[in-house]
């Protein structure tokens, strides 16, 4: 690979550390959101299981005799190593034998099919998610502001440059794919499209062999998941979705069936419930927030367009709550944090909680407008006071992310404004 030009990613960090820490690492996320192009980026040798030369010779090598694959100059990346599962195996025992960190790192496809792997390697090969590009990653955030800054009180007001609502759209409907961070609009968005298509037409039909998903219901849900895309929907709401776009009816069970294939795919990354106080059943009780794993694919899949995003702003909301909320678990997760949503029973919400390593947490509203930074203000220091005298730490930073802003700064109220278009971790 041409090295001078990699594009850093986040992620990179992370890598290297567990590289030094680990005998192998498993990288793990949606297709098409840079895992091999990373990975071959941190190995000194690699092999492809997937490469088609010679009537699949790596992958019958592999079938054949794992053990001899696993032999190069290390880190060696072994890609799409679930086409010949026992490779995990392997690898975990070559790991053992050899007793050294930074052996090995495997690519996880987004069907990653578990039959006939005997050991979880635990302790022996670790696993980081990767996501599609934050805006930083790919070049649209300025990066003025740090996450981990603010956490630590670092911070300086400044302006950022205006942003429009007509390029705040183009980012949803780009999304973060490497593949497309230099194509027009009209060529990147081909992209989410077909990352529907093959999702549809073939992966999901490869990650279990005897199940038999149907094409139309695996559309029909994807369909619905996007229309609830930011929301607590449960799966009676996605029922009734899909039962009023097809003849023939779909049961609970079956849904719940089709989600942990979706899940299993990379394709959905949900927000889990938080509460501050750490024995609270809020965790427990209260929903997970859906998301795709890019917000593009939710924009494909309701055929939006710039002209329809411009005249359904609401829409647009939701959609922009997910890049952000997307853009923020990347940058929490460079400092070991966490991505979260927070809803009380007395109807009290927050769009997104990161919690740090510490239990420091900071509560972020999103808002795409400026118009609405008041209202999210006031929602933030409510809660947070709120949360406090019922038991729970308190915040230790408040922020609104805004869309529609040309400036980073902190209220006189204590509650920080930052686009997003310039933030990073």
């Amino acid at each position: 690979m041409d090295r001078e030009n990699y594009r850093r990613r986040i992620i990179d960090d992370k890598l290297d550390l567990y590289l030094r820490t680990f005998g192998a690492v498993s990288v793990e996320g949606p297709k098409w959101c840079g895992k091999t192009w990373t990975s071959t980026y941190h190995s000194n040798s690699q092999i492809l299981i997937g490469d088609p030369s010679g009537n699949f010779q790596n992958r019958e090598l592999a079938e054949i005799s794992p053990a001899s694959v696993l032999a190069g100059d290390c880190p060696r990346l072994i890609d799409e190593w679930q086409e010949v599962p026992s490779l995990w195996d392997a690898v975990r025992y070559e790991v053992d034998r050899r007793g050294g960190k930074g052996q090995f790192i495997l690519t996880g496809s987004s069907t990653p099919r578990r039959k006939g792997v005997l050991h979880g390697g635990t302790g022996r090969i670790a696993r980081l998610r990767m996501s599609s590009m934050s805006l930083y990653e790919a070049g649209f955030s300025g990066g003025e502001v740090s996450l981990r800054d603010l956490f630590e009180g670092r911070f300086e007001a400044r302006l950022t440059g205006e942003m429009t609502l007509s390029q705040i759209i183009e980012f949803i409907l780009r999304g973060g794919w490497p593949g497309s961070v230099d194509m027009p609009l009209e060529q990147a968005v081909i992209i989410p499209r077909e990352y529907i298509s093959s999702v549809i037409g073939d992966d999901i039909m490869r990650l279990d062999d005897n199940h038999g998903y149907r094409r139309e219901k695996v559309h029909l849900l994807l369909r619905s998941l996007a229309r609830n895309e930011s929301t607590t929907a449960g799966i009676a709401t996605l029922k009734k979705d899909m039962s009023s776009n097809d003849n023939s009816t779909i049961d609970e069970a079956t849904i719940a069936l089709y989600l942990d294939a979706l899940k299993r795919l990379f394709l959905v990354e949900n927000q889990r419930p938080y509460s501050s106080n750490i024995r609270s059943s809020v965790r427990i009780k209260q929903a997970e927030k859906r998301h795709l794993a890019d917000v593009s694919l939710a924009a494909a899949l309701l055929n939006a367009t710039k002209d329809t995003l411009m005249n359904d702003l609401r829409t647009t909301g939701f959609l922009f709550e997910s890049l952000c909320v997307h853009d923020l678990g990347i940058y929490a997760d460079a400092s070991g944090g966490g991505i979260y949503h927070y809803q009380d029973y007395r109807k009290g919400e927050i769009d997104a909680v990161v919690e740090m390593p510490d239990g420091k947490w900071g509560a972020f509203e999103i808002k795409l407008g400026a118009n609405q930074i008041d209202a999210a203000a006031r929602n933030l220091l409510e809660i947070g006071e709120r949360m406090e005298r019922d038991g729970g730490n308190a915040p230790s930073l408040l922020c609104v992310v805004c869309g529609l802003s040309n400036a980073a700064y902190r209220r006189a109220d204590g509650v920080y404004v930052v686009p997003i278009s310039a933030l990073r971790e």
